[in-house]
């Protein structure tokens, strides 16, 4: 028997999906151990001695423990049969890393902890929208839009022919801005909705929708 992925994570974040999606992808199977928003669940010392820097998520694969996004999906990727999800080329290698830096360096802050944040989690929760974080996230947002339709270019996927990490980790942080008003104006007439609509398509994303996620952790 297989020893499952135990995905230490709350659902709807952008971070645990990745692990969720990779997962599926590869048909690893997995478990999501989920944790509730604002309880602070990621700050006991239980947590803690998994990922000492509390973020989320963490893996369990038997006794191995990992943490950081990217060594989780590349763990995952490595670990479990079916197609590789980084590319042989090392041109497109290097891209799918490049991609990889810029969601977690500029995407993550301005797309979703800025505009996403704001726009889709808050309301969820009754919490107040920062509209000045909102409109401070608009000019990285852009700059990562326009550096990503470069990268894409005429190719359907960031890296090359084939889906990789670099699609899979940066499209949950775009299906968020697709439902804000800002995200209407920044995609309009971006080749990246071509590629949204593809990547939305995979059962890999429809099976880790925050909805889907919600159903299924309540089950």
């Amino acid at each position: 028997m297989v020893e499952p992925i135990v995905v230490h994570g709350i659902p709807g974040s952008p971070y645990v999906r990745k692990a969720l999606i990779v997962c599926e992808e590869k048909g690893a199977p997995y478990r999501l151990d989920a944790m509730a928003f604002g309880t602070g669940a990621n700050k006991t010392p239980e947590y803690l001695a998994r990922n000492p820097f509390g973020r989320l998520p963490t893996i369990e694969h038997g006794d191995f423990v990992l943490y950081e996004a990217q060594a989780i999906g590349r763990y995952i990727d490595r670990v479990f049969d079916g197609p590789s999800l980084t590319p042989s080329d090392p041109r497109q290698a290097a891209r799918m890393d490049q991609v990889l830096n810029i969601v977690d360096w500029y995407v993550m802050p301005s797309i979703s902890g800025g505009i996403g944040f704001n726009r889709v989690v808050k309301p969820k929760f009754g919490m107040p929208v920062d509209e000045e974080a909102v409109a401070n996230a608009l000019p990285m947002a852009r700059t990562c839009i326009a550096a990503l339709e470069d990268i894409l270019g005429a190719q359907p996927y960031l890296a090359g022919e084939a889906v990789s990490l670099a699609d899979l980790f940066a499209y949950g942080h775009f299906e968020f801005l697709g439902q804000t008003p800002e995200g209407g104006d920044l995609l309009a007439g971006s080749p990246l909705l071509g590629w949204m609509e593809r990547m939305a398509a995979r059962p890999s994303m429809q099976k880790t929708t925050w909805e889907r996620l919600a159903e299924t952790t309540a089950a």
